[in-house]
């Protein structure tokens, strides 16, 4: 029974880490169970199988993409101290993983967004929850840094988590559509540049 149990994780795990690498590329609407079954050499009922349904597939693909990102990026820069170094440390974390992105076609998350901004549904109100959560993980960091006098309590915290989003987004696109190859390290100066007090 154990064993049946274990194949079935390591099959279903197969499946989202090829649909992952599939959907960077088509985006999540251009994911396939014909495409996936083909890659996989498995049937297309083996591999809509261990989700139920295509949708579901997607979510696990998608769920799968930001997981990744929260162990490339918000993991590592959990050891620094909250505030300052940890949004420091986040910062470096961020702009390794936009210059050397798993995925083929740089930030799931930022492709992902742009696909699902207006289409309603489980997989825009995932991603939805996501942002936010990151978007709050990165205010609370600022937010503690204002209060240890490390950023200027004047500054919008709001804004600045949006100016590290943007610079980040920016980064993606350039990396991703003009093969700039110092995009990164431009966003790693700059994303520094406007988090000192």
């Amino acid at each position: 029974m154990r064993k049946s149990v274990d194949e079935a994780r390591r099959t279903r795990d197969r499946i989202v880490s090829t649909a992952v690498m599939q959907a960077s590329s088509t985006g999540l609407s251009g994911l396939t169970i014909g495409s996936l079954a083909e890659a996989l050499g498995m049937s297309k009922a083996g591999v809509v199988g261990p989700f139920g349904s295509r949708a579901e597939l997607q979510l696990a693909a998608l769920t799968r993409a930001v997981d990744m990102f929260i162990e490339a990026v918000v993991t590592p820069g959990l050891g620094a101290d909250p505030g300052a170094a940890r949004l420091n440390a986040v910062i470096d974390r961020w702009c390794d993983y936009l210059a050397d992105s798993p995925f083929p076609n740089g930030c799931f998350v930022t492709a992902a967004s742009c696909e699902l901004d207006g289409r309603p549904g489980e997989l825009r109100s995932y991603l939805r929850e996501t942002v936010l959560r990151w978007r709050a993980f990165l205010r609370e960091q600022i937010v503690v840094a204002q209060a240890a006098g490390d950023i200027g309590a004047g500054v919008d915290a709001d804004g600045l988590v949006s100016g590290l989003i943007g610079i980040a987004m920016a980064a993606n696109q350039e990396i991703q559509l003009l093969d700039d190859d110092t995009a990164a390290e431009r966003a790693r100066g700059l994303m520094h540049a406007v988090v000192r007090p």
